[in-house]
């Protein structure tokens, strides 16, 4: 039997190395599969593989070549704790913008709106509150305000007095004796005259009634005496349907008395209590008001009640004067009641613009009706004069600066103030604003100057900050008294 080539038996050699080489590879994948690593994987002997001539060299290890690496499996479970994965949207998809809060949706200029709108509803809100209080109370309020103006009026003859060295009891004593005695007998004045010249009045009264009634027959309007006599039966109809009403109105007159004589003996007594102890009941007023607003509100006061002095002072001189001249021309022109139309004016001169017009206009009508046409346009000529002097040249000489107020705004607060309260509501609604308008004024200015005060100092150095500080001295030092 013939030898086999050598070649063969190499090449056999070599297969077998090769096919155990790849067992063990394989079994080593799985041993790293399974997270024993290398464990699992037989030791190779000290020497190595055994070498054989018959086995080829691969072609990585023959030439120096890395091995490649053999792709490895992912762990199991991988793809399932990922979840499941969103694709991203495509490039030519457009941007979608987030939508923007609620709030920055809405307009600056209705933002802004509906600020202000609340606050104004919670202000009106307050307003109305106030009102309804002030209506419940109201012969309470209208008798504290006349005390108001009554002390405006009283109380320098108050400060007078103790300047003059009267106590300060005495001197109200005799302020408020003195005061509530002339304003008596101004009130007595008026009701003696006019009970006294009512008769005489009735009597001109009615014979102007007859000259207008024949005036209007031979007028150009063509007034019959059938018209006429409608025109009176229609009158006294009116008269006769309301009479229920004129006497239910006179049963509550009582009701009346006993109001009017309330409300005096309140003022009096509240005018006596502000003449004797008007600055402690202001500091106890001052007292109520929260600290951070006490400074602001403790100037506003003073200049407040400066303006109210101000203005019942001149008004009561304007008035004054209004009356004397206007009473000295219905004196010269003959017509009947002169003084008691002359105190009607001063009176009415209380309701600026309003009051001077309808005492005008009373004073006027009496004349027409007493002593004709011509005396009538005489009076209303006197009355324009004396109201012309009045508003261009006394209220500003007089009052001054200091309670100056708009004349649209002093029609309004009368207006408002008759519907309010009447003939009391207009007297008083003038110095309420007169005041208001002083104390916000001066409380604007306040807060201003607060604000500057509270800001940061100027830039650069003063003459504080650039000054030398002296070091302190040690302890010990012969400026401390030590040797």
């Amino acid at each position: 039997m013939s030898r086999l080539p050598d070649w063969v038996g190499r090449l056999g050699a070599g297969l077998t190395r090769l096919a155990a080489r790849l067992e063990h590879e394989e079994a080593a994948a799985r041993g790293d599969e399974s997270g024993g690593g290398g464990a699992g994987r037989p030791p190779e002997p000290a020497g190595g593989p055994e070498p054989s001539p018959h086995r080829p060299e691969p072609p990585h290890k023959a030439h120096g070549a890395p091995r490649p690496e053999e792709p490895q499996k992912p762990p199991e479970g991988a793809e399932e704790s990922e979840g499941p994965s969103v694709p991203a949207p495509p490039a030519y998809a457009p941007a979608v913008a987030p939508r923007p809060e609620p709030v920055d949706a809405v307009p600056w200029g209705v933002r802004v709106a509906a600020e202000a709108g609340w606050r104004l509803l919670v202000l009106a809100g307050t307003v109305y509150v106030l009102m309804q209080v002030i209506s419940s109370i109201q012969l309470v309020v209208f008798s504290f305000t006349v005390a108001l103006l009554i002390t405006a009026l009283l109380e320098p003859t108050v400060t007078r007095l103790r300047l003059r060295g009267v106590r300060r009891g005495l001197a109200t004593t005799i302020t408020f004796i003195g005061g509530f005695i002339i304003m008596g007998l101004v009130v007595w004045f008026v009701v003696w005259q006019v009970m006294e010249n009512i008769d005489e009045l009735s009597d001109k009264l009615q014979d102007g009634i007859d000259d207008l009634r024949r005036w209007l027959l031979h007028s150009p309007f063509h007034v019959t005496e059938k018209q006429i006599n409608h025109i009176a039966k229609s009158l006294r109809e009116a008269v006769g349907a309301n009479t229920e009403e004129i006497t239910s109105a006179g049963l509550e007159g009582v009701t009346v008395v006993v109001e009017v004589l309330t409300g005096i003996l309140l003022t009096m007594f509240s005018t006596l209590f502000l003449l004797y102890d008007g600055p402690r009941i202001w500091r106890w007023t001052l007292g109520l008001v929260p600290a951070a607003a006490r400074p602001g509100v403790a100037g506003a006061g003073p200049r407040a009640w400066a303006t109210l002095t101000a203005y019942v002072r001149g008004t009561v001189i304007v008035a004054l004067i209004d009356a004397i001249f206007i009473g000295v021309g219905l004196f010269f022109l003959d017509v009947p009641m002169a003084v008691p139309l002359a105190v009607f004016i001063f009176l009415f001169a209380f309701i600026p613009l309003v009051g001077a017009v309808v005492s005008g206009a009373l004073a006027v009508m009496v004349a027409l009706v007493t002593q004709g046409v011509f005396t009538a346009g005489m009076v209303l000529v006197v009355v324009l004069a004396v109201q012309q002097i009045e508003g261009h040249v006394l209220q500003p000489f007089i009052l001054g600066r200091a309670v100056r107020v708009h004349p649209l705004a002093v029609v309004l607060s009368v207006a408002g103030g008759s519907l309010i309260g009447g003939i009391g509501g207009a007297v008083v609604a003038v110095p309420l604003v007169a005041v208001v308008n002083t104390a916000v004024g001066y409380l604007r200015s306040y807060s201003r100057e607060s604000a500057l005060r509270a800001a940061s100092r100027p830039h650069g150095a003063t003459i504080i900050s650039a000054a030398p500080v002296r070091p302190p001295e040690p302890p010990g030092s012969p400026g401390e008294g030590g040797t």
